[in-house]
């Protein structure tokens, strides 16, 4: 990840954090006191945001010295000592629980996108996130879901087309809203729309959609709307997707699950930092 995407939302995390300074710390610990911390996993995870806790780490006092063998992306078992972290104290106390924050949120959203990626590995299907993502975290929250060997949908609301029910309510129908979108955009965008019946579907094909959503079909629907589409263009399956039945899902045939799951209610990965010795000047 770019320094110029993290920096900022760093530097914002710290300020909501430290605010004019870290009171207990400051009262508790000499300016030059010196130590050792450590970080340890409490549980099997999928780690992701290793250079984004190092940096919440630098923001604070450059002079740190940071080490440990694992990146992003590596399967690391319960009780493992993942980095140090030497330096000034008071340095590693003031950026500890923003660190921890961004790597736990990270690291679990990794691993449950790693459960999900497991779950579909006998069909050709990719796990997808979507747009319910914690406000100003995005750009982390998407990074976490590729590590844990998921794909991004849209970033944002501005680089792609997706026509939901909403807009379908607004423009008038399927037909129209992809009309009006065609007119629109430039012919290298594509136009995604979703719909919940099988009618729909047919009325959104007619209408020279890209690829269709299929939101909260039951697993017999999707079935037949896989066979009816016939490959003609992708189909993606959202809504009320979970781990105990996202492998079924996969098996109908579609092409992509965007899950909701992975992003908004994520169980934060358990981590321990622990300072080791510390030696006080």
């Amino acid at each position: 990840m770019e320094n110029i995407i993290i920096e900022p939302i760093i530097r914002n995390a710290l300020n909501e954090d430290l605010g004019l300074g870290d009171i207990t710390t400051i009262a508790t610990v000499s300016y030059n006191a010196l130590g050792c911390a450590v970080l340890y996993t409490r549980e099997n995870l999928i780690l992701a945001g290793v250079d984004v806790f190092k940096a919440v780490f630098y923001e604070i006092d450059s002079n740190l010295v940071i080490s440990g063998d694992y990146k992003d992306g590596d399967r690391i078992p319960q009780d493992s000592l993942v980095l140090t972290i030497e330096g000034k104290l008071r340095a590693i106390l003031q950026a500890e629980r923003t660190a921890l924050n961004f790597l736990q949120r990270m690291s679990g959203i990794a691993s449950k996108t790693k459960e999900y990626v497991t779950k579909v590995k006998l069909w050709n299907t990719k796990i997808l996130d979507t747009r319910k993502t914690a406000p100003g975290l995005r750009v982390f929250d998407k990074y976490s879901v590729r590590i844990g060997g998921g794909y991004n949908h849209r970033i944002g609301l501005f680089d792609g087309v997706l026509i939901k029910d909403n807009h379908i309510a607004a423009a008038g129908g399927i037909s129209k809203a992809i009309k009006k979108a065609k007119s629109y955009i430039p012919h290298t965008l594509k136009i995604e729309i979703e719909v919940e019946t099988i009618s729909q579907l047919t009325e959104a094909l007619d209408a020279g959609a890209d690829i269709i959503m299929l939101d909260n079909m039951n697993i017999e629907t999707m079935g037949k709307a896989v066979k009816m589409v016939a490959n003609r263009v992708p189909l993606e399956a959202s809504g009320g997707i979970n781990l105990d039945n996202v492998a079924e899902i996969a098996a109908t045939g579609v092409d992509f699950i965007s899950v909701g799951d992975l992003t908004h209610s994520v169980k934060a990965a358990n981590f321990s930092l622990k300072i080791r010795n510390s030696k006080n000047n």
